[in-house]
């Protein structure tokens, strides 16, 4: 869950113990419309629990890739994507109920058929995902736990950045951004000890000029409001 959504009710969970990652899992009341394609048109885009080994097979129509992105939010990173490349297949991971009713409702009115869902915590499916079997993986303001003691749910881990590793095909990216300095430092570290995932700044452009085909949602702007300069972090995962 990304975009600062609500903290309250999640188990807690220590760095790299597999618990929850995420707040709580629903705030507003489903309209009936929404609860009808939570009923009907989710099961249909849900994930199989064992992926296909060629992650491609999940798509009707061919797709060159697949993509990732972990805690969509609202959506606006994803379907702006989806739309603007037809032929790539992207999967969204957003636990959050009234996110991914969002991302339901646009899926059905637009006739998407690019998209497959996740509606639950990334960690494990990324266990489950073939190795090499990814070109991109996303993960853009993910809930930033601020105080000392919720830092261990931070979804950045040892574990979590070794698990992304293995499910990307050399040659493929991790993106990640957040406005939040601290959780871009806690990041850095974690990548520096990270040898498959090689951080491709060489100047202080590269890491606040938005990604490539950025879409700036509304909890950015109000970041930026706030003062806040978020972070974009690249990287490349390696041969090795």
């Amino acid at each position: 869950m990304a975009e600062g959504a609500d903290e309250a009710g999640a188990a807690p969970a220590r760095e790299g113990s597999g618990g929850a990652f995420f707040g709580r899992r629903k705030a507003k009341k489903l309209r009936p419309g929404q609860a009808d394609l939570f009923a009907t048109l989710l099961p249909r885009l849900t994930l199989p629990a064992e992926p296909p080994p060629d992650l491609r097979a999940l798509f009707a129509a061919p797709v060159r890739e697949v993509r990732l992105e972990i805690g969509f939010g609202g959506g606006e990173h994803l379907l702006a994507a989806a739309r603007a490349e037809p032929d790539v297949g992207f999967i969204g991971c957003e636990p959050f109920v009234n996110g991914m009713a969002k991302m339901l409702a646009a899926i059905g009115r637009e006739g998407i058929a690019n998209i497959r869902l996740w509606p639950d915590d990334a960690a494990p499916l990324l266990d489950r995902l073939p190795a090499a079997g990814l070109a991109r993986v996303d993960l853009f303001y993910p809930d930033p736990w601020p105080k000392r003691r919720q830092r261990k749910r931070r979804f950045v881990s040892a574990e979590t950045l070794s698990a992304i590793a293995r499910a990307l095909a050399a040659g493929g990216t991790f993106r990640f951004a957040s406005d939040i300095d601290d959780y871009v430092g806690w990041t850095l570290a974690r990548l520096e000890r990270e040898p498959r995932l090689a951080w491709t700044a060489t100047r202080a452009a590269d890491w606040t000029s938005p990604h490539e085909g950025w879409v700036r949602t509304r909890y950015e702007a109000k970041a930026l409001a706030a003062g806040r300069v978020p972070s974009y972090i690249l990287t490349v995962r390696t041969a090795g």
